[in-house]
């Protein structure tokens, strides 16, 4: 633990740097990259695996079942539907979950007979519900909107803030970027995209914005008198900014995703709580995702943004005259020194 205090400590001082802002060439080619492929990924896999809320169709629900053997409700719906495609899973440790295309009251009756038999339960512990393809593109039209006013909202939020467009832009790049990439991860995992996934897509978008904004706050707070400096250039200190909130941005990241790996993993993952996985998983991508991007888009973005600033290039000038300046007496000192 002191080891790591101390490597905060040097990050702060800045006798330890990383060049975050000096090589954002290679991170804003590796965040393309991992668009390109988190776009490509749902469209080579047919879409999105979209939950029952979003396509229709009907559901049943078998409780204290006996067995959790899939291929028990797979028979119990191909007897009665030949050529049906049932998604079976098991969502807590006694229940099953079953979930098929629109039926017709006859089958719908038919299968829960079955299923009723197959699992070894009764008449009272399996349950139907339907959900009917204007409902499910009602909630798919819902949860467009919600994000799109999300966003707009973010990007009026974040200018108002920060009061530059350049800044807000940085941040709003960030969250695109987490989006995007956590949404590329759903896909290649072929979790279903439910409700509560869209939460926790929404989730992990605002923990995005709450890093860079804490970021953004140490560079605005680095640069306040940049123009009477001549110790750093502008993207020395953003980079300076990022370093010095880094240990901070690695604890948060941690304290947040070591809850959520919990849900994932034990909860979802050894315990067999499936309802709980769409929504940890995409906030376990999101956070790790959210925490990178501010560190290796957002803000080297804002710098790159803001480079070629006239006020900037001139306050650049000036330290680098500084610096040759004093390297030329140090090296004037020095040769006495060698006489």
């Amino acid at each position: 633990m002191s080891s790591f205090a101390k490597f905060g400590n040097e990050l702060y001082t800045g006798r330890r740097s990383y060049d975050f802002v000096g090589k954002k060439k290679l991170w804003f080619l590796i965040a393309a990259v991992a668009i390109a492929l988190a776009v490509l990924i749902p469209v080579a896999k047919g879409g999105f695996n979209l939950g029952i809320e979003f396509r229709g169709g009907s559901e049943f629900t078998v409780s204290n079942v006996k067995t959790t053997d899939a291929s028990l409700g797979e028979k119990a719906v191909h007897d009665v539907v030949a050529g049906s495609v049932p998604r079976v899973a098991n969502v807590a440790g006694t229940t099953m979950r079953i979930q098929t295309d629109k039926l017709t009251d006859d089958e719908t009756i038919k299968i829960k007979e079955g299923l009723t038999t197959a699992y070894g339960v009764t008449d009272n512990e399996v349950t139907s519900t339907f959900v009917g393809p204007t409902w499910g593109a009602d909630v798919t039209k819902q949860a467009l909107i919600g994000l799109v006013v999300f966003v707009a909202l973010a990007t009026v939020l974040m200018a108002l803030y920060f009061r530059t467009w350049k800044m807000s832009l940085s941040a709003i790049a960030g969250m695109l970027v987490t989006m995007f990439i956590t949404a590329g991860v759903y896909a290649l995992s072929d979790f279903e995209v439910t409700p509560s996934a869209i939460i926790g897509f929404l989730t992990v978008l605002s923990y995005s914005l709450y890093d860079t904004v804490v970021v953004f706050d140490k560079i605005r707070e680095n640069t306040a008198d940049l123009d009477s400096s001549t110790r750093r250039t502008f993207g020395e200190e953003v980079n300076l900014a990022v370093n010095q909130t880094l240990v901070r941005s690695i604890n948060t990241m941690m304290v947040a995703i070591l809850p959520v790996g919990a849900i994932l993993f034990i909860g979802a993952g050894l315990l067999g709580a499936g309802t709980l996985r769409d929504l940890s998983l995409a906030l376990f991508v999101g956070i790790l995702i959210g925490t990178a991007a501010t560190i290796f888009v957002a803000a080297p973005m804002y710098a790159w943004l803001r480079q070629n600033e006239p006020a900037l290039v001139k306050q650049a000038q000036r330290v680098e005259r500084r610096r040759a300046d004093s390297a030329a007496k140090d090296a004037a000192a020095a040769q006495p020194a060698q006489a």
